[in-house]
């Protein structure tokens, strides 16, 4: 699977600004623009679990962001040293770098419920409403 990015950011458009020495810089996000979402999906070559894995995520984000979001896919076959800084153990794996705190997700994805929450999209039940 080659490294592709997939953006879907509503029309928001990330922006920047020179200062007076040419060098570009993030100008401040207005507290009115919506949250965009910044997911990394780790995976190892073209396997059925890296597809399901990306199509599961495709899925979810389309569902529950709104279009707010942006997916980078990096192929630890291909950018092996790149599993380093996000200290991945196991692939498939989802980072949330986005809002923050960075967040972790292991496995395909097939599991929505369990995704959601793992994302903060949903608050995770109690233990009383479990039982």
């Amino acid at each position: 699977m080659k490294k592709k990015r997939t953006s879907k950011s509503g029309g928001v458009r990330a922006r920047s600004s020179r200062n007076g020495n040419g060098e570009t810089k993030p100008s401040v996000k207005r507290a009115d623009e919506p949250m965009e979402w910044e997911l990394r999906l780790y995976v190892a070559g073209n396997t059925p679990n890296s597809i399901a894995a990306f199509s599961n995520l495709q899925q979810i984000c389309e569902k529950h962001m709104g279009g707010r979001y942006r997916i980078e896919i990096v192929d630890l076959f291909e950018n092996p040293q790149l599993a380093r800084g996000d200290q991945i153990i196991a692939v498939p794996t989802l980072v949330r770098r986005l809002p923050t705190p960075i967040k972790k997700i292991i496995g395909d994805l097939s599991n929505t419920e369990r995704v959601l929450v793992g994302l903060d999209l949903k608050p995770a039940r109690s233990f009383a409403a479990r039982r």
